[in-house]
């Protein structure tokens, strides 16, 4: 139930009581609550403390009477209500009343039913303040929404101009016209703002869409008053019919061409992507054809693989057709034993996500096993879920054979070392004690073939075992090592002459190898013997620096340009005394280092031997 709070000011307690009683009494809605004063004074602090609807007053007041008592409650409270209830009944206070504004003007009488209209006097005038209140409430609220929406609000008629009748908003800042040029109609928004070449579609997607449900949605552009372009959204709705037999339609109007710029950059850039997804399967595809292992992808059905594409080095190697292999089970086309590895729980841990390393047999059209390296990988769908496996196959076959071979030379190296070896070095025994006891120049040749036999197992081993294989490098001082190589070595009257105080990156040992052979060659293959001259003087021997490596060089006979191709051959030498090893074994340390070994003249005539590509330590 409303309550209409309500504050009586007269003078005389009695009437205050009685009409009290009465007012309370003589609606049931609204609820009437009616306080009462006597002194127009009190009534204006009862005001300032309480929540009044209306004031019901007296005329005559002692002091101030119920038109100066209006006067000063609405310079404080301008609206509101205020109804004269007196009984000093005439024209004039009834036109004075009238003048100064007064809400109702009701005079005092006899009956009770006076009561019962003031009553409803003082209900219709509160309803009204009340009424009066809530549309300014409203049309504040509409004025405030209008002012902050980003756009223009309008009402115009249909018609392909749509001229406007009603526009507000933000009209000068999103076309550069001003409201009233619209309004008053010296510029139509069909004919001066929308764009031209817009105007047809605007006005048929609009009548469609009206005869649909009575409202609309569009988007165009517009051209600005100077002459920019814009993109607007619109919605809007028919609303009635004018006196002309125009419909009439209201709406909204907003710029979005931020918005249309944004799904302009953004068209372009999916576009981009667009061009290069496509690069880039392109690439996927060349990439997959042309890698350098056999490439499959599989798909998993009841967790099995199921190819769904390889590479052309997967049909090379295996000898299908593509299509003979695509949509097939992988384990197609493995071994027995590969395929209880890949069903047994291998394709399964790859699709739970784990990296795959094992060794793989496939089995090839003509029923040939080849070796593998299988390097599997999870493959992910747009969801990011697992649903097959990349495997790429690494034919080892050949690293598997060389190890096989290895392991045969091994193996043989181990029979040289220990089976040949050792009745060598009774043999070696022997003969000396032979040579000691009966002096035969016979044995003194057997004594060298013996130590000869020597020489080439210790190089034989060392081709067999070492290779082209190097420990950790390190800093080593070249010449010092060279020196110590030097030392160690069989010389005889030869000399050397140590031109470098380099220090280079290598393996140690290794390089002694090859430092102690190119020594060993010099002073076996350019000793005086081997000269045309008649001088008694040992070879010399020169270690120097090349801008990236060293070199050996001696002064003795040289080697021919036409054998030079052939002497890191194993086997090939020019000395009867040479194994024919050394210069093979130079070779191995110098790739195995990653450098290269040549040779050439020497400046004095001899050999020389150039090492190049070598990293200098601190």
């Amino acid at each position: 139930m409303t309550t209409i709070r309500v504050l009586h000011v007269d003078d005389n307690e009695n009437i205050l009581n009685l009409t009290s009683d009465y007012l309370e009494a003589a609606v049931e809605e609204p609820d009437l609550e009616v306080q009462t004063v006597q002194r127009p004074e009190v009534a204006l602090d009862v005001l300032a403390e309480e929540p009044i609807n209306c004031v019901v007053s007296d005329y005559k007041m002692g002091e101030m009477n119920g038109l100066e008592l209006f006067e000063a409650i609405r310079e404080r409270y301008p609206t509101l209500p205020f109804i004269l209830f007196t009984g000093e009944g005439s024209e004039k206070i009834a036109s004075e009343a009238i003048s100064a504004g007064v809400t109702d003007y009701l005079q005092k009488d006899a009956t009770t039913q006076q009561y019962e209209l003031l009553a409803n006097r003082i209900a219709n005038v509160v309803e009204a303040h009340r009424s009066r209140q809530l549309l300014g409430e409203r049309t504040r609220r509409l004025e405030t929404l209008i002012s902050n929406l980003p756009g223009i609000v309008y009402r115009c008629r249909n018609e392909p101009e749509w001229p406007m009748e009603i526009v507000e908003g933000e009209i000068e800042r999103l076309t550069g016209y001003t409201a009233d040029q619209l309004a008053a109609g010296e510029l139509t928004w069909g004919d001066d703002v929308l764009h031209p070449a817009d105007a047809d579609a605007v006005w048929k997607s609009i009548q469609r869409s009206l005869a649909n449900d009575g409202t609309f949605e569009v988007t165009y552009r517009i051209v600005t008053a100077d002459g920019a372009t814009k993109w607007m959204w619109e919605r809007g709705r028919m609303v009635d019919v004018d006196s002309g037999g125009s419909d009439a339609l209201e709406g909204f109007i907003t710029d979005i061409t931020e918005r249309k710029e944004r799904e302009r950059e953004l068209e372009r850039r999916t576009e981009e992507l667009e061009e290069l997804t496509d690069e880039l399967e392109e690439q996927y595809r060349h990439l997959f054809e042309e890698a350098p292992v056999m490439a499959v992808v599989t798909r998993a059905e009841d967790g099995r693989p199921i190819v769904d594409d390889c590479n052309h080095r997967v049909v090379e190697t295996l000898d299908y057709d593509r299509d003979e292999i695509v949509g097939e089970e992988l384990a197609t086309f493995y071994t027995p034993a590969s395929v209880r590895k890949l069903l047994g729980g291998g394709y399964k841990r790859a699709l739970a996500g784990e990296f795959m390393s094992e060794n793989r047999e496939l089995v090839t059209a003509e029923d040939e096993v080849v070796e593998t390296l299988l390097r599997a990988v999870p493959r992910r769908d747009a969801r990011d879920e697992i649903v097959g496996t990349l495997a790429l196959y690494i034919d080892v076959s050949e690293r598997k054979a060389l190890e096989r071979q290895a392991t045969r030379l091994e193996e043989f190296a181990s029979i040289v070392s220990h089976d040949l070896r050792n009745p060598l070095n009774v043999a070696q025994t022997r003969t000396k004690l032979a040579r000691q006891e009966t002096g035969s120049p016979h044995l003194d040749d057997a004594v060298r073939a013996h130590e000869r036999m020597a020489a080439l197992i210790e190089d034989l081993l060392t081709l067999a075992r070492l290779g082209d294989r190097i420990a950790e490098t390190e800093s080593v001082a070249l010449g010092h090592l060279v020196e110590r190589c030097w030392a160690d070595a069989p010389t005889a009257d030869a000399t050397l002459r140590v031109e470098t105080d380099r220090t280079v990156r290598a393996d140690r040992s290794r390089l002694r190898q090859l430092v102690e052979n190119l020594v060993r060659n010099s002073v076996e293959h350019g000793s005086t013997s081997s000269r045309p001259t008649t001088d008694d003087a040992g070879v010399a021997v020169t270690v120097g620096n090349l801008a990236d490596g060293f070199y050996v060089a001696d002064d003795g006979t040289g080697i021919p340009e036409a054998d030079r191709d052939d002497v890191f051959e194993a086997g090939y030498s020019t000395a009867d005394a040479g194994t024919g090893f050394g210069l093979r074994i130079v070779e191995q340390v110098a790739d195995a280092h990653g450098w290269t070994v040549d040779v050439t003249e020497s400046a004095d005539g001899g050999a020389r031997f150039e090492i190049r590509g070598v990293e200098f330590g601190a």
